[in-house]
């Protein structure tokens, strides 16, 4: 059996990290998160000698510090894992960047290799790196790598194995040295602190790390003498603050005097490449350009060609539910088995999720271009001052495009979005205010209150609708950042603009399909006990005895006449008895949807085939025949099956009223006769929690028509809505609290997916519930009490929206006055 050592990669974004980690497993991957947070867990593993070597890609992080959970996230696997070694990636075009990070690492004490990426950018840049004396600084291996062609892949294998304890050189911390030995050394006689670096947590207690002094209080029986005196030496230096500045800064200029005596600038004077494209994509009249080109192509590939690929992709999906039902146990003539519906809706349910992956694809493809060649960062540069005053991220830009600014988007590629956004407070209010967008899902109820109540302005209602949203979701962000999310903590903004790269084929692909292999593992283990709740909800206590037996009677009266249609027809001995009836229904019904998801001709002719050698004796009804009596028995079929879809249809429709999820409809009631909203809206508005495009087709149900009628959705509706007295009003109030309603199932699955919360899960169900009601209540009664009409009143609320935005976004009075200290003040 072979040794196993585990090995970890330590270095900032942008370094190659990921290249190298690719380069090192190939294949051998595995993807989680980290317990209790949404930080990627990334491993894998390869053979080296006789050695299995077990490789761990670290979050990547400026610092050790606890200001972000990446930080925390390596910090505590340095610290509890005990790796074998650290390989230390460092950008060797920017090595004085990359060197505070050594320098702590270094001082844990953990075995250290530095894995100098990127030498072939340095080249280019004219700087010639002494690697040998580099080495001799740091007393570390340093081994000189290429990670995106390959090169030195082997040399940096060779030096893992070759791994050992050392004595690295230490920083001297100058005027501050003294307190950092002094604590060292009372740090150093603790026997519960032995399998830790008595420098590097002294360090960490001077600068008043609030995860080193949770590790004192958690090994020591009494650490308040050691927390006091550190208290004490960092007082006399000046405070936390500027103890935490003064180690900063002589890590810094311990990182200039290396890269000053170890690399040699061969091209003095020369812009680099990517400061030359920075001109142009950064220009403060271009930027904004390229940065809605690059929103555009993005939203482009990934929802409108990612749902173009649907196309191809559902019918595997349909068909795979085709091969579901023909598992479970059959279907009734009227009523499934408990165990076939749940099963299909469970199929279903995972369907609707597993249909999105093709977006996904698309979507982490190009987000891993966009990290990869350093423009991602650019985004952020270029939109965080704006965001940044509604207490969001730079980076909510592509969640917020994705979900849809105007229309056309989808809410669940964009909160899987936020997955990159650093800041936690940021990125729970981005993932909680991205549903206000206008998913495609939203469009068909708009669509039918403004051909309803609008049709002379669809124009301008639809202008306000795609835009109000944006509004409501920086003002909701704003609130939230400043209440219930306050205590979330935020990451100082570090704002590094890496040098341009090429994207790898391999990486792109290999983290594309890993993050949808994470989506598809997490929402599969979710989608299961939520929808069981909707079935639940949707299907019990099911129909009334004395209806149910009004539906059968129906039922009886069409299979009689079916066979009365039969009578003299010898094809009638294929269906002796009702079993053998409803079998035959069943295969037909599944033949009608085999052929539906046939792709071409010759498709359906197999399809034909093989429903000839299973059922040969339903052939006569089924397959196309010019025989007078098999067409007689097929028109017999098909009017029995259309009726049978009637009443099905009929009994869902009864279903839903007397569910309780319709029971809960009749009980809002008393609450959302404010906003004007009577039990069918409300029903239609509980259904479309499943899915947005369920409200209207549940409303399509509920407001349904006599028979020989063919009268479209919007003539039915408004017309019984006119009759109960609601107005253009009514349909201004369902419209806003449709766009603040929480978001859909799958949606929802993806906020607890992210945030790894149930509660915040509920708080995205409840808060925007109620938001949305207040806001519809007090529209409509202001509406009704002004005597507005509905476009009056439109107008209104979206002027009163952008004026708040305007009032939250401009700078305040207070905030521009000039603050002099005193030394200015003397200053000539």
């Amino acid at each position: 059996m072979s040794e196993r050592r585990r090995v970890a990669l330590a270095g900032q974004q942008n370094a190659g990290k990921s290249t190298l980690f690719n380069l090192l497993t190939g294949l051998t991957q595995h993807i989680a998160n980290y317990p209790g947070v949404t930080v990627d867990k990334k491993s894998g593993r390869y053979v080296h000698g006789v050695r299995t070597f077990e490789v761990v890609d670290l979050p990547g992080c400026y610092s050790l510090t606890s200001y972000s959970p990446e930080e925390r996230v390596a910090r505590a696997f340095l610290l509890e894992e005990a790796p074998d070694a650290v390989v230390n990636v460092l950008d060797a075009s920017n090595l004085r960047r990359g060197l505070p990070l050594t320098f702590q690492l270094l001082e844990m004490g953990v075995p250290v290799i530095v894995a100098l990426n990127m030498m072939d950018v340095a080249e280019g840049r004219g700087l010639e790196i002494d690697l040998a004396a580099l080495e001799r600084r740091l007393c570390v291996p340093v081994v000189p790598v290429v990670g995106r062609k390959g090169q030195g892949a082997e040399a940096l294998k060779e030096a893992i194995a070759a791994a050992r304890d050392t004595r690295p050189a230490t920083l001297n911390y100058g005027a501050l040295e003294p307190a950092v030995e002094e604590l060292q050394a009372l740090l150093a006689d603790q026997h519960a602190l032995c399998d830790l670096s008595a420098r590097w947590l002294a360090v960490k207690l001077l600068e008043a790390d609030a995860e080193a002094e949770n590790l004192l209080a958690r090994r020591l029986d009494n650490p308040h003498p050691l927390l006091d005196r550190a208290h004490r030496l960092r007082t006399a230096h000046g405070g936390a603050e500027r103890t935490a500045d003064r180690i900063a800064a002589a890590r810094d200029s311990l990182a200039a005097d290396i890269v000053t005596g170890c690399i040699t600038a061969t091209r003095a004077g020369h812009v680099p490449m990517s400061e030359r494209i920075d001109r142009v994509l950064l220009n403060r009249f271009l930027a904004p350009v390229f940065l809605v080109a690059t929103v555009w192509a993005i939203y482009q590939l990934s929802i409108v060609q990612g749902y173009e690929l649907t196309k191809v992709t559902w019918p595997l999906l349909a068909g795979f539910r085709n091969l579901a039902a023909g598992v479970l146990p059959d279907a009734g003539f009227l009523v499934d088995p408990q165990l076939r519906s749940l099963g299909l809706w469970m199929v279903d349910s995972a369907n609707t999720l597993l249909n999105y992956v093709p977006i996904f694809l698309i979507l982490f493809a190009l987000i891993a271009i966009l990290e990869d060649s350093g423009y991602m960062a650019r985004i952020a540069f270029i939109l965080d001052r704006i965001l940044n005053r509604f207490g969001l991220h730079g980076q909510s830009t592509l969640p917020f495009i994705l979900a849809g600014v105007f229309a056309g988007g989808c809410a669940v590629p964009g909160v899987m979005a936020t997955k990159g956004i650093p800041d936690a407070r940021a990125r729970m209010a981005t993932i909680l205010t991205v549903p206000f967008m206008n998913c495609m899902a939203k469009i068909p109820l708009y669509t039918l209150l403004i051909n309803i109540y609008f049709p002379e302005t669809k124009g301008l209602m639809l202008f306000y609708l795609s835009t109000i949203t944006v509004i409501a979701a920086l003002l909701v962000a704003k609130l939230l950042t400043t209440s219930v999310l306050r205590g979330h903590e935020t990451a100082p903004f570090v704002m590094e603009l890496p040098n341009y790269h090429l994207p790898t084929l391999r990486g792109v692909a290999q983290r594309a399909f890993d993050r949808t292999w994470l989506y598809i593992k997490k929402v599969g283990t979710v989608v299961v006990a939520i929808a069981v709740v909707i079935y639940v909800l949707l299907q019990f206590p099911g129909v009334a005895a004395e209806r149910q037996l009004a539906y059968q009677a129906r039922a009886e009266t069409a299979i009689a006449g079916f066979y009365d249609a039969l009578e003299g027809n010898p094809h009638r001995a294929a269906v002796p008895d009702q079993a053998a009836l409803v079998d035959l229904v069943n295969a037909y019904t599944a033949y009608r949807a085999a052929r539906l998801n046939a792709g071409g001709r010759e498709a359906a002719m197999a399809i034909d085939e093989r429903f000839a050698e299973t059922h040969p004796a339903f052939v006569p009804f089924v397959l196309r025949s010019r025989e007078a009596d098999a067409k007689r028995a097929g028109r017999a079929l098909k009017d029995l099956a259309n009726t049978r879809t009637t009443l099905r249809r009929e009994m869902r429709q009864d279903k839903i009223e007397s569910s309780f999820l319709g029971m809960i409809g009749r009980g809002l009631e008393p609450v959302t006769q404010f906003a004007d909203f009577d039990w069918k809206i409300n029903v239609a508005l509980l259904a479309s929690f499943a899915a947005r495009e369920s409200s209207v087709a549940t409303l399509g149900v509920l407001f349904d028509q006599d028979d020989g009628q063919n009268r479209t959705l919007e003539d039915r509706m408004g017309a019984e809505q006119a009759a109960e007295g609601r107005t253009a009003l009514s349909a201004v109030a369902l419209m806003l609290f449709f766009a603040l309603y929480p978001p859909c199932l799958a949606t929802i699955i993806m906020v607890r997916v992210q945030t790894d919360s149930y509660r915040w899960m509920a708080f995205a169900i409840v808060f925007p519930t109620l938001l949305g009601l207040t806001v519809a209540s007090a529209v409509f009664t202001a509406g009704s009490a002004l005597a507005l009409t509905g476009l009056q009143t439109m107008t209104a609320v979206y002027l009163l929206g952008l004026a708040l935005l305007l009032l939250v976004a401009l700078p305040k009075p207070w905030m521009r006055l000039p603050v002099r200290s005193p030394v200015a003040e003397d200053t000539p």
